[in-house]
């Protein structure tokens, strides 16, 4: 069955009215969600890889996904109403249920139907929505020439108001910083924590190689991506010398080769251009960092990424 079936796609829930698969378009969510009202919840967003880049679709590093999810949970007082095995199952049935080859599996926990108040007691029971369908988040022209990003006005939220580790639905934070590099006609916001320092993308992990050595934020100010762990991982099996450290602005112009982002569903990105950026002279105005094009440590890292997906015990199968 090809990915690009136009055959009906079904999501998964379980609310106080029982657990059902319901089409793709025919689910309502209750207005009285806290989800929906307030953002109350976490989420998370995991890659189907398949032909051509593997022989079966196998759903990569579902373990360490669903650890985020119950730790994001945890983190704001929410129990999944599920163990972890019962909701890999879950997340497995819907992907054989929409015959998915290759895609982008989002599983969502709100604190459920309460009412117009704040108070998560009001809420008897947590929604769980599990939806699996396709998504391409970058064109392919941007993963040859590299992307452009600004350094946004907005700042991550203060680490002492909300860890940036919880993987929330509330991400007006991001979308502000979106609305800037919307504005500015570019691809991406790099967003700064409440010191001036870089704390990720809208929805990416930062990263910068300087001489050879691959430099990325320190996990106090930034989400533990995956993508940014298989990162890591992959330099540590290199040898290729990696280090989580605070980065500033200035260091862009300093020291940095190359920059690239990293998520799920962009997979390693290069950034060739940053604008509203530190400048020698003391303005800010457009970098362009090295030659203008991907580097070849972004160019290495990517072939050495596309290896680790095809390793088997980096991912689970959903076809038997």
């Amino acid at each position: 069955m090809s990915s690009g079936s136009l055959e009906e796609k079904f999501i998964f829930v379980s609310d106080i009215n029982g657990e059902r698969f319901v089409p793709e378009n025919g689910y309502q969510i209750s207005a009285f969600d806290h989800g929906f009202l307030y953002g109350d919840g976490v989420f998370e967003g995991i890659r189907i890889y398949g032909p051509p880049d593997i022989p079966k679709p196998r759903i990569f590093k579902l373990d360490a996904h669903i650890d985020r999810l119950y730790a994001s949970a945890e983190a704001i007082g929410l129990k999944i109403p599920y163990t972890r095995e019962q909701l890999v199952e879950k997340i497995i049935e819907v992907c054989r249920k929409n015959k998915l080859q290759t895609g982008y599996i989002r599983p969502i926990v709100t604190r459920g139907i309460g009412d117009l108040g704040l108070n998560p007691k009001k809420c008897p029971k947590p929604t769980v929505v599990i939806i699996a369908q396709q998504i391409q988040l970058y064109p392919k022209e941007l993963y040859e020439k590299g992307l452009i990003a600004i350094i946004a006005k907005t700042p991550r939220i203060p680490v002492r108001s909300l860890s940036p580790n919880v993987k929330s639905l509330n991400y007006l934070n991001n979308i502000q910083a979106v609305r800037e590099a919307n504005a500015e006609g570019v691809h991406e916001a790099i967003m700064l924590d409440q010191d001036g320092f870089i704390a990720e993308g809208s929805a990416d992990n930062f990263f910068m190689v300087s001489k050879g050595c691959v430099y990325t934020p320190t996990e106090r100010n930034c989400l533990k991506g995956i993508t940014r762990a298989v990162i890591k991982e992959i330099c540590l099996a290199n040898k290729i010398p990696f280090y989580e450290t605070d980065i500033h602005p200035t260091d862009l112009y300093k020291k940095a080769d190359e920059c690239f982002l990293t998520g799920t569903a962009a997979e390693i990105v290069p950034v060739t251009k940053i604008k509203n950026a530190p400048l020698p002279e003391g303005t800010t105005g457009v970098l362009t960092l090295g030659d203008g094009l991907p580097g070849p440590m972004t160019k290495k890292l990517t072939q050495l990424f596309r290896e680790y997906i095809k390793d088997e015990k980096n991912s689970t199968p959903i076809y038997h």
